[in-house]
């Protein structure tokens, strides 16, 4: 091959499409960071964080384009961040008290910062494979927690949250038994990404099973205090086949990760149930 072959192209409109993904502008990631100041910080410097925002391009390359599974990238994990900020919020409000303010007499602002980092980087090990990915977002999200905290903590502080963070990654896994209440809202999050338009990939691309189709009756989530317990998650369905979504899907996440006390779950239908396929081949 010769020094010209080799070269790699230069003129971005000759670069694959896929290349051209990876140098488009980040997308930024828009939070409540309300008076958290730390968070705050942690935002603007994951928002310059290159890497990391190519990272969640590729996991999406392994999980939409080889894969055609839901997204996994920049969408993805700002859903679940929004959602589990909102739901630890909900709960400390509520007077349930995070595991890093118990075990190490730290501040709810510290738990946020926790639930954020976690949310935001267990899939990155997407970007290698799916098999076993919560396992390599481990490796690869350790530096960058440690780079993203510099200066944010002094060492030995710093050095628990990123314990507690990868926890919380490890944790969100099928068969994960959380151990903190930060690991359990991130692990139930992380099935709550559900609303119309996110899980429809497959469907639309023809593939037919209860998988798909239940993913599609999914309209919408609502998350709010309450009546019996701390937070309810209201989801509207336009098929009953979204029962599938909520009791093999969000149940599964649901259970063990220790929120059961402190969530409850209502599922249902408005108006006429929209038919979702008309013939089904096997």
């Amino acid at each position: 091959m010769t020094k010209e072959e080799n070269q790699v192209p230069q003129n971005p409109t000759e670069m694959p499409q896929t290349v051209k993904a990876l140098l488009q502008k980040p997308v930024e990631l828009h939070l409540p960071t309300r008076h958290n100041l730390k968070l705050q910080q942690l935002v603007a410097r994951i928002n310059e964080h290159s890497e990391l925002h190519t990272l969640w391009r590729v996991c999406n390359v392994t999980a939409v384009d080889r894969l055609r599974m839901t997204d996994h990238g920049p969408v993805h994990v700002q859903i679940i961040t929004n959602i589990a900020l909102k739901l630890l919020r909900l709960l400390i409000e509520s007077g349930v008290q995070p595991s890093i303010v118990r075990d190490y007499g730290l501040q709810n602002e510290d738990a946020e910062i926790v639930v954020v980092l976690a949310a935001l980087l267990h899939d990155v090990g997407m970007s290698i494979h799916r098999d076993d990915h919560e396992r390599y977002s481990l490796f690869i999200a350790a530096p960058l927690i440690k780079e993203l905290l510099t200066g944010l903590y002094e060492v030995p502080i710093g050095t628990v949250v990123l314990s507690e963070t990868l926890h919380a990654i490890i944790a969100h896994r099928a068969g994960g038994h959380p151990l903190t209440l930060e690991a359990g809202i991130v692990r139930v999050a992380d099935a709550l990404d559900m609303a119309k338009g996110r899980s429809r990939i497959p469907f639309e691309a023809g593939v037919i099973n209860i998988h798909s189709v239940s993913a599609a009756a999914i309209e919408s989530l609502e998350i709010e205090h309450g009546d019996q317990k701390p937070v309810r998650l209201r989801v509207l369905m336009s098929n009953s086949a979204g029962i599938f979504q909520l009791d093999e899907l969000l149940k599964e996440k649901l259970q063990g990760s220790g929120l059961e006390p402190y969530i409850e779950v209502e599922a249902r239908i408005e108006g006429e149930e929209k038919k979702l396929i008309h013939t089904y081949h096997f």
